[in-house]
């Protein structure tokens, strides 16, 4: 009795401590609930076209991005402003949060990124930054950057080099564009004429020496690595200094 009465209350100890950091399921669960009550936005046949891409995706790069232990590759892009980010340069300064996002069309990214967004404060505790990258034209990051007031630097990767170097790269099928298309979504509008490739999300906890400590990259776009595993990524690695 006394065990189980320990065990709930561990429990309720970590609860309330994890409910102390933003949670990206919980706006998740929100979102879906509201969804449910709507009009269905795709029809049963887009639903199951949209299911088998992802199938598709999950089969042709069963472990997407760079595995934890692998060196981050080196890149420079420019941010929303025109300003060149080196990520070795980056490093310098300490660890950084690296997430790959398909654009602010997606309402599962903009969760994700209002989610890590919110747990900056935690994250600079260990001196690490949020730096996110994105195929989209540096004029649509601008306008989310001032629509969402991110206090981090979002980069835009328009040759879609980096999103090939993390193995995160995959093009959009003639379907899925047709798809998007119908609903009023036109991918070229956001990443510009004939650039319809997206990344898989992906994130990664990147320490000083360029390491990956952590990582998450899922086919299932809608699957996003918590701030709490990365808190407890960038934890690890501040004691181990």
């Amino acid at each position: 009795m006394r065990n189980t009465l320990l065990i709930l209350c561990l429990n309720a100890f970590y609860m309330l401590q994890a409910g102390d950091v933003p949670s990206y399921q919980e706006s998740f669960d929100k979102f879906m609930v509201k969804r449910s009550k709507a009009p269905a936005k795709y029809s049963p046949k887009e639903q199951e076209v949209m299911k088998q891409a992802v199938m598709s995706l999950d089969n042709s790069l069963p472990n997407a991005g760079i595995q934890v232990g692998e060196k981050a590759p080196n890149f420079s892009l420019k941010n929303a402003f025109g300003k060149e980010v080196n990520l070795e340069d980056e490093l310098k300064k300490g660890p950084v949060v690296l997430v790959f996002y398909r654009g602010a069309w997606c309402p599962f990214c903009n969760m994700h990124l209002g989610a890590l967004s919110e747990s900056l404060s935690e994250f600079k505790k260990y001196d690490a930054q949020l730096i996110a990258i994105t195929p989209q034209k540096a004029d649509k990051s601008a306008e989310q950057i001032k629509k969402d007031s991110y206090p981090f630097e979002v980069l835009s990767d328009l040759d879609n080099s980096v999103m090939k170097a993390y193995n995160l790269y995959f093009q959009l099928s003639s379907e899925i564009l047709d798809i998007y298309m119908k609903k009023g979504l036109d991918i070229e509008a956001y990443n510009g004429k004939d650039h319809t490739a997206l990344p898989i999300p992906g994130t990664f906890v990147i320490d000083t020496k360029g390491v990956v400590r952590a990582m998450q990259a899922e086919a299932n776009y809608k699957v996003r690595m918590e701030p709490k595993d990365i808190i407890d990524a960038l934890m690890k690695i501040s004691k181990e200094k």
